[in-house]
């Protein structure tokens, strides 16, 4: 399994993962005050199944429960599902 490297990139508005220095991931979001809205998950087709769309999913949701600013509105049909197979982050969801 290849090494995948996540980070932030708020000039873009998107959480990315990449595999040997290539982009194989993205997870897009909108900021409000009191929300981070996840609007759109995408893993290049050469990455998938390599586990790049989980750790994105991790990599975000660490990094918003760290800040503690604001709550998640997952409209991502990915990473709704993710939260949904991990319970342990349903607390960051905005009611």
């Amino acid at each position: 399994m290849p090494d995948v490297v996540t980070s932030h990139n708020p000039a873009e508005h998107r959480y990315e993962a990449h595999i040997d220095g290539e982009l194989a991931g993205f997870a897009e979001y909108q900021l409000t005050d009191a929300m981070i809205v996840f609007t759109h998950t995408e893993v290049d087709e050469r990455f998938e199944g390599m586990g790049v769309g989980s750790a994105i999913a991790r990599y975000a949701l660490d990094d918003v429960r760290a800040d503690g600013s604001r709550k998640v509105m997952p409209l991502c049909p990915f990473i709704k599902g993710w939260i949904g197979r991990h319970p342990d982050y349903v607390d960051l969801v905005a009611d």
